[in-house]
């Protein structure tokens, strides 16, 4: 399409043949330069102070910037959060899991806090990334944080983990009371171990007194943090380690197999002596026994004899010729019964002076066992 300039260099540039941008027939201006001077003036509406529609128009736009301000506030919070809403930066309340609303900034913020969620602090020791270990960290030991002084005036090296969180019920307290939360938390279990360890003895809390220690410090911690209104609760504490200073670890290490070496011998000695001394409790019962029977036995026996010989005094008294007689004879045949008799006749007057007899237990058959029947 060609152009031309009229006019000199004080003309304008125009299209010189028909076109879309050309001149329409009958000699009128171009569209486009009539849809720049609409927009202009439709512009001038909304300005201040060119009349028509610009106060309606200000204030039309005022209300809609409002209304989009005002949306702003609504905000969610998470189902493991706590939301705490501010006016001016003072604490006006809190708001659970779901979708809420406060005035947004610069009148209004929200703080939201993970109030289930479970935090841990290691005392002690730290963990350092290291690419050549199997699970990529490596413990660090820290002894101006693990040397502690027992009330026996030892040192042991303690390690150990708090595991805490924000309390539900008051995390206002834990946002407005306290600051450099995780830091506090460490410094009063740090002080509280070291109450607690510097209370007890070098053995015992090697050995005997770790889940009394473990309580002691969770008890003593919640009640300094709620003194402080810290909003945190202390789920638990759990001692990781402890050891005397590697410097003498050895020795103890020494120590503690020799009384566990006493401790040993002890049980077993007191396992011999449960097992011997009822033994020897049950003969000296049986020995007490057969001798109290035998006791018995021998007064019974000789309370018979007694009773025996004054029935037999008493016959005595009454006639002792015959009475002298009777036991004569019951004693002989008592001791004669058994042996080869030969009876001999003094008072005959014959020479011989024996009396001839039918042996009758020569013609009796003999048992087995050498008696007769």
């Amino acid at each position: 399409m060609p152009w031309s300039s009229e006019g000199g260099n004080g003309g304008s540039w125009k299209p010189s043949g028909p076109g879309p941008w050309g001149p329409k027939p009958g000699g009128t201006p171009p569209e486009f330069e009539e849809f720049l001077k609409r927009g202009q003036e439709k512009i001038k509406q909304f300005m201040p102070g060119s009349g028509g529609m610009g106060g309606r128009g200000l204030l039309a736009l005022a209300l809609v910037g409002t209304i989009v301000w005002l949306l702003s506030g609504f905000y969610t919070v998470g189902p493991n959060e706590v939301g705490l809403n501010k006016i001016f930066g003072r604490y006006t309340g809190k708001t659970g899991p779901g979708l809420n609303y406060n005035f947004p900034i610069p009148i209004g913020s929200v703080e939201k806090l993970q109030v289930t969620d479970r935090n841990t602090i290691n005392i002690g020791f730290t963990y350092r990334q290291d690419s050549r270990t199997s699970n990529g960290q490596v413990q660090l030991d820290l002894p101006e944080e693990s040397l502690m002084l027992t009330g026996d005036e030892n040192i042991a090296d303690v390690k150990f983990v708090v595991i805490w969180q924000i309390d539900p019920v008051h995390p206002e307290n834990y946002a407005f009371n306290i600051s450099n939360q995780r830091d506090t938390v460490k410094a009063v279990a740090e002080s509280a171990m070291r109450e607690v360890i510097g209370r007890g003895q070098i053995q015992r809390i090697l050995t005997a007194e770790r889940q009394v220690i473990e309580t002691d410090v969770q008890e003593l911690m919640q009640k300094v943090l709620n003194g402080y209104k810290a909003g945190i609760l202390v789920l638990q504490v759990q001692l990781q380690s402890v050891d005397p200073p590697e410097q003498v670890i050895a020795a103890f290490k020494d120590v503690t197999a020799a009384q566990q070496d006493q401790n040993r011998l002890r049980n077993e000695a007191e396992a011999y002596a449960n097992r011997v001394v009822p033994e020897a409790r049950g003969k000296a019962a049986a020995i007490v026994q057969e001798a109290e029977g035998y006791r018995l036995q021998t007064v019974a026996e000789a309370t018979g004899q007694v009773s025996r010989f004054n029935k037999i005094y008493e016959q005595y008294k009454k006639a002792p010729d015959v009475t002298r007689e009777r036991l004569y004879l019951e004693t002989m045949e008592r001791v004669l019964s058994g042996m080869d008799k030969i009876i001999l006749d003094q008072s005959s007057g014959q020479s011989q002076g024996v009396v001839p007899y039918l042996p009758l237990g020569a013609l009796t058959p003999r048992d087995s066992d050498g008696g007769r029947k």
